[in-house]
């Protein structure tokens, strides 16, 4: 098992999970961020932490697409591991469906530069 970042990160992007995570295996995107599947514990500290609930266990149905965009972008995106404020319209977007489809950016983030 591990947990994965799903849709309503993005345009959201609270960091406050990756404050939490005692491996570090989060990493960032331009407005999202994900969890590198091979280094989570599971150990699940990080799911309460997010405001917008876009952290989930993959034991939960319907999540194999995150569990791949997971897994594709934290091979390239910078690992971070330091709490930032969200981006501006976080809490306008927070909720939004689909926003995955419309928004996305494959885009890197700065990480902890």
């Amino acid at each position: 098992m591990t947990y994965v970042v799903t849709d309503n990160c993005v345009r959201c992007k609270y960091t406050d999970c990756v404050e939490v995570c005692p491996v570090d295996c989060f990493y960032e995107g331009e407005n999202f961020l994900v969890i590198h599947p091979d280094e989570c514990i599971d150990c699940g500290v990080c799911e309460p932490e997010c405001p917008a609930e876009a952290i989930k266990p993959d034991t939960e149905s319907g999540l194999d697409k995150w569990l791949k965009v997971n897994a594709e972008y934290a091979l390239i995106w910078p690992n971070i591991t330091q709490k930032r404020d969200p981006l501006p319209e976080a809490k306008e977007m927070d909720g939004v469906e689909g926003k995955f489809e419309k928004f996305f950016s494959p885009n890197p983030g700065s990480g902890d530069a």
